[in-house]
């Protein structure tokens, strides 16, 4: 058997069963390194849990002290240590006053298709003991039963909420029908 013979021409030094070897491009290698040097790092910090800071000696040192400037003659050492160990009386916030329930009028809205939604929930306000103004149908949307409140009278709200079992309450928009004076209820099913 004789095999044909390729025509005459350039020669190459390289024979056909002869495989060089291929290295990867150094993009490559640093893609690989990279990846390797997080894999380390996420397992290294794996389990520390972030530290809280105590804020209680930074809000004392940045607190300014009467003691400071009365002792602006003596030397920085006592006046350190003064300022370290002694704290300002805090500030005392006057107690809000009781909301009293008929002290407040409420103006109720039905949001629903329910006929007498708004008068039945009416009475149920004033069995709570506050007092209704008005109870009338509410054209606009609504996502959810809400007690809006005038200026000064979220106190008042929040306790409205709570008797009504009502978990949202906002500050009343005073450019649509809701009262600037009273707290406004909008329904927008039944109560629970």
């Amino acid at each position: 058997m004789t095999f044909p013979t390729w025509p005459a021409g350039p020669r190459t030094t390289r024979r056909r069963d002869e495989r060089g070897a291929v290295l990867p491009s150094p993009v490559v290698l640093l893609s690989v390194i990279a990846v390797i040097l997080a894999a380390v790092a996420f397992v290294a910090t794996r389990g520390d849990e972030p530290a809280e800071r105590d804020i209680s000696a930074t809000k004392a040192a940045a607190t300014p002290s009467d003691s400071a400037s009365d002792d602006a003659g003596e030397d920085a050492s006592d006046d350190a240590s003064d300022g370290a160990s002694q704290t300002p009386p805090a500030e005392e916030k006057p107690k809000p006053k009781p909301v009293v329930r008929a002290d407040h009028s409420v103006v109720v809205f039905n949001n629903t298709q329910i006929a007498g939604l708004a008068s039945r929930v009416g009475e149920k306000v004033t069995e709570a003991g506050w007092k209704v103004a008005a109870a009338d149908n509410w054209y606009g949307t609504v996502p959810a039963t809400t007690v809006y409140y005038p200026k000064g009278k979220k106190a008042a709200a929040q306790l409205l909420a709570l008797d009504l079992g009502i978990a949202r309450i906002k500050p009343a928009d005073t450019d649509s029908d809701m009262s600037d004076t009273n707290l406004t209820l909008i329904l927008t099913g039944e109560l629970d």
